[in-house]
Order: structure tokens, then sequence, then C-alpha cells
């Protein structure tokens, strides 16, 4: 496991709380909790520092502490295209861990970023006494096969334009109107170039539908973005 200790260790309860929060494990009891807390070791990133490489041995998976975590996948051509950001409380690492796969794409911390690493040969034993979290892990990982399968399909057939409209709600879905991303971010996880993200952001801003300055995106008529999102009507 990469990564440097965290500067400052959470107690077990600290853990024990903030594996609540996450929905695979929010169902469990707190003893539960301070056990699965028992297993979990803590490392901190800087930002720009991969925690994980695409084509490694799936040993351990991750919870996001503090910081976002950016999962990326090189294609063919040696661009990188952003699958998913990762914010606190969320795990990732864990579908190529359960499927007993190398890593299918790196993770890599977009700021300073702290995590919990959970070896995969302790878990499989935790969740063996535990049942009702192997049944919560199969339907989490099947939506997010999904979700990543609708990805790529949506690269293949949707207008930049739509993607980049797609990818601003989905991430204010879980950020809110206000957005820390840069245009080459923006543009990484909607498989395009920075040029081509800079020009449909800008026309976005002229007709007042975001806003976009300094590493920060905020979305100003929702309702407009969706429109596009949509993309145009069937006939």
């Amino acid at each position: 496991m990469k990564g440097s200790p965290a500067a400052t260790a959470l107690s077990s309860s600290e853990k024990a709380d903030l594996l609540r929060r996450t929905p695979l494990f929010s169902g469990l009891s707190s003893s539960q909790l301070e056990e699965l807390a028992g297993l979990t070791v803590e490392r901190s990133y800087q930002a720009g520092e991969f925690i994980l490489f695409e084509g490694d041995r799936s040993d351990w998976f991750y919870l996001v502490q503090q910081g976002r975590v950016k999962v990326v996948k090189q294609t063919p051509a040696g661009k990188d295209f952003i699958l998913a950001v990762f914010l606190p409380g969320e795990m990732f690492g864990a579908v190529a861990v359960f499927k007993g796969i190398p890593y299918p794409a790196s993770a890599q911390a977009i700021d300073k970023t702290a995590v919990l690493g959970i070896k995969k040969e302790d878990f499989l034993a935790f969740m063996a006494r535990k049942p009702e979290v192997a049944l919560k892990i199969i339907n989490i990982l099947s939506e997010r096969l999904e979700k990543a399968h609708d990805r790529l399909r949506d690269l293949a057939t949707e207008r930049v334009e739509q993607r980049i409209a797609r990818m601003l709600l989905m991430l204010s879905g879980k950020l809110g109107a206000s957005l820390p991303f840069t245009k080459q971010e923006i543009a990484d996880m909607s498989g395009t170039t920075r040029e081509t993200a800079i020009r449909v952001m800008s026309r976005l801003a002229k007709g007042n539908i975001v806003r976009s300055a300094r590493g920060k995106v905020t979305i100003q008529d929702e309702k407009r973005l969706r429109l596009l999102a949509e993309g145009p009507p069937s006939v």
C-alpha cells in the first residue's frame, strides 16, 4: 500500500463514524463497525500522487477520509479520461477487489487526500461472517458497473456539449452548484480536449448557464443545463 502514514491518526470511534456514513456499511451495528475499523490502515497523499495504478494487483480497496480522488483510465491514444471522482465517505477500488482482477484504472489524489485502506484478505474474512454486507456489496458494485457502461456508451453517442452538461449535473448532485474543477479536469471527465471544453464552457457562460473562473465552475441555470443534457428532441 503506497502513501504516507496519516499526520493525525483517527481514533477507532472516528473511523467507525466514517464507515457508518458509507452506504455500504451504514446498516452495520456499532460493534461490527468497530471491528471493521480495526482492519483499516490510514494513508495520506499529496495532490497529484497516485494511490493505485491500472494493472496492479488489487490487494486493497479504499475509503476517502478527506480530499478528492479521481479514477483515471488511459485511452489507446494516451489521453487520460476521468471515469469518476470520489469524495469523503465514498469507496474506490472495490470492484477489482471483489472480482479478483487487476485494477482496471488508476486512482489519483486531486488535492491533499487521506484514505482508509482495507486489505482484501481481511475484508473477505469479515464479510464471510457478515452475509448481509456481501449482499449490499453486490448491489452497489452492480450499480457502479452500470454507470461505467453508461458513461462509455455516452462517449460514443453524445455530442460534446451534451456530455459536458451531463457531467456537470452529475458533479453538482454530489457537490452542489459550485464545482472546484479546472477546464482540463472537465475535459478529461468528458472525454474531450481542453480546447473543446473551453469553447463549450464559453458558450455556456455567454448563455448565463454557468460561470467559470479560477478553477471553479458555478451552475447558474440548472433547468437549461438539464435541457442541454437531454439533447435534441427525437423526431
